[in-house]
């Protein structure tokens, strides 16, 4: 391509592949067609188009949580509406993805035309504006500024880790542009000096000679500062435990990890270990009412060093501006300085498997939960909806090298099918394991042959408690709403062009055996196992979280 030929269109593109994107996610439409060109045409970017938009958003969402960035692309109103849901889901759950929208030329807007995907007021700022909403920048890309705008908007995704939005009409995708001449330089506003000596101050004085535990949580794992969290803990000695938000997060085979903490949901040994803590560090924390037995943590301020994204506080005290690295850096100098004593970790807690008096009985969770994480092997990505599936496996520790990826915050379900397939693009290398309820599979099941066409080879777990029994165990246990119609799961894959997959229905606990032994023989395609549980039976942690959010959501009255 000579510099004559080069637009906006390639620019964009060409910063995209800078920042580590290799695919792009999206459905075409009239509007960003000839951008998909450009795309189609790029000698380091991938199309991979979608079922849906929604489906799209979710895929580039699986995508930005293990590559650290990730692009969609849908056409103006109908498309971009689709994906809304799964754009505002990024935003809460702090997923670095670049929403590109097609939309029509200046000269159609100029005139305030009535064309198609508008609300025929000759307005074409409406859903610019609602994107403002849950994405942390926002461009109307015009031929004077573009290249400006697309760095900006860029930047600001990748360095706050937040969705962002380029509205990219027709024309202005083939506008001449200049190619960049520097790469992208983070914009990084530093931690104050006297503020992290203020801070290294306040967290000596409360540290002194107490014994130290760590509670984490995914905002270390968005900001990526998982290594400076590690050094800290083999520093410190510390015992550990993080959130369900952030499972997997740090290594769960080792003794000094405790487990999940989740408020008075918690083990026993685990709640008495974080909020007994002579010391307690809170790293990237953030409380949520579903990962938090809804807002039943029981954290005393005064023995709390709570290190945040641009600030910390030693006993309720702020200290700012403060990076988190800086931050957790500082704190293992603290520990370093130290002679640590041997950490008082609870006597260790075996889980106890669930008992099979009858391989051939009915299958149920308990045994489900048990088999399934005992066969994770280290490099695999689980997925778990929101449901039975997130909560059965929170609850189990990981092999360390599996990666744990779940939506307790915006917790949309459905999301994690095409997720999977965004996380397997991202990394090939590594097998996907997706673990999904009938009810949220049905919802964004037309992904499916996408796997197929990406040359993935998932095992995917399709739960079926015949419908909704999250919804159930809150309200509702029999009522029609949360009713599903039932589906022949054993020919879902060949309906959707997938004709080498294997394919298991498991009803006991010998037919799961059987299955899961199948699935880790053949890793060269796709395995579905079907596993039927009886409809009201659900892990004890998503039936204490069930109970809580039945009361806060009744009538006070």
């Amino acid at each position: 391509m000579t510099s004559a030929d080069y637009t906006v269109g390639d620019y964009l593109l060409d910063r995209l592949a800078e920042l580590r994107v290799t695919e792009v996610f999206g459905v075409p439409g009239d509007f960003n067609l000839e951008f998909l060109d450009y795309i189609v045409a790029h000698p380091t970017l991938r199309w991979v188009g979608n079922a849906n938009e929604l489906n799209a958003g979710y895929a580039a969402d699986g995508y930005g949580r293990l590559r650290g960035m990730s692009a969609v692309v849908t056409t103006f109103g109908v498309g971009e509406l689709s994906a809304a849901n799964a754009i505002a889901g990024s935003y809460a759950e702090h997923v670095p993805v670049v929403h590109i929208v097609g939309a029509p030329s200046k000269d159609a807007q100029a005139g305030h035309r009535v064309v198609h995907h508008s609300l025929g007021d000759g307005d074409f700022g409406h859903f610019l504006r609602a994107a403002r909403e849950f994405t942390c920048s926002q461009a109307d890309l015009t031929p004077a500024t573009a290249t400006r705008e697309i760095d900006r908007v860029l930047l600001d995704v990748h360095e706050q880790k937040l969705p962002g939005y380029l509205l990219l009409a027709t024309d202005v995708a083939r506008f001449p542009a200049e190619p960049p001449t520097t790469p992208l330089i983070p914009r990084t506003d530093g931690s104050s000096p006297r503020a992290l000596s203020l801070f290294v101050e306040a967290a000596e004085q409360l540290i002194d000679d107490k014994q130290v535990t760590v509670l984490a949580d995914l905002l270390v794992h968005r900001l990526g500062v998982v290594e400076e969290l590690d050094a800290l803990l083999k520093t410190g000695n510390a015992p550990y435990a993080t959130l369900m938000w952030g499972k997997s997060l740090l290594d769960e085979s080792l003794p000094n990890y405790l487990g999940i903490y989740a408020g008075a949901a918690s083990e026993e040994h685990v709640r008495r270990a974080v909020e007994d803590a002579p010391a307690l560090v809170m790293a990237g924390v953030q409380f949520t009412d579903m990962v938090s037995g809804f807002f039943s943590q029981n954290i005393d301020e005064q023995r709390t060093i709570t290190v945040g994204v641009h600030e910390s506080r030693v006993a309720g005290k702020v200290y700012a501006p403060l990076d988190m690295r800086d931050a957790l850096e500082a704190l293992t100098t603290i520990l370093a300085r130290r002679d640590t004593p041997a950490p008082e970790l609870p006597d260790e807690i075996t889980p106890v498997a669930a008992t099979v008096d009858d391989v051939d009985g009915p299958l149920s969770q308990d045994v489900l939960w048990d088999k399934l994480s005992d066969a994770l092997t280290p490099g695999n990505v689980v997925l778990a909806d929101q449901g039975t599936s997130f909560y059965g496996l929170a609850a189990h520790r990981l092999p360390h090298g599996v990666t744990f990826i779940g939506q307790p915050l915006w917790a949309s379900i459905g999301y994690t099918l095409p997720a999977a397939l965004g996380a397997g693009v991202a990394q090939p290398d590594r097998r996907t394991v997706l673990i999904i309820g009938d009810g949220a599979a049905q919802l964004t099941v037309q992904e499916l042959g996408s796997f197929d066409r990406e040359e993935l080879n998932p095992v995917i777990v399709v739960v079926n408690n015949s419908g909704y029994t999250i919804e159930r165990a809150i309200h509702g246990e029999k009522s029609y709403y949360n009713d599903i119609v039932e589906w022949d799961w054993q020919k879902i894959p060949a309906a959707f062009g997938i004709d080498s997959a294997q394919v298991f229905r498991a009803t006991t606990p010998a037919e799961l055996d059987g299955a899961i032994a199948a699935a880790a023989a053949d890793q060269s395609r796709m395995t579905l196992i079907e596993a039927v549980v009886p409809t009201m039976d659900m892990p004890p942690l998503l039936t204490e979280l069930a109970q809580s959010a039945a009361k806060a959501n009744a009538d006070p009255e």
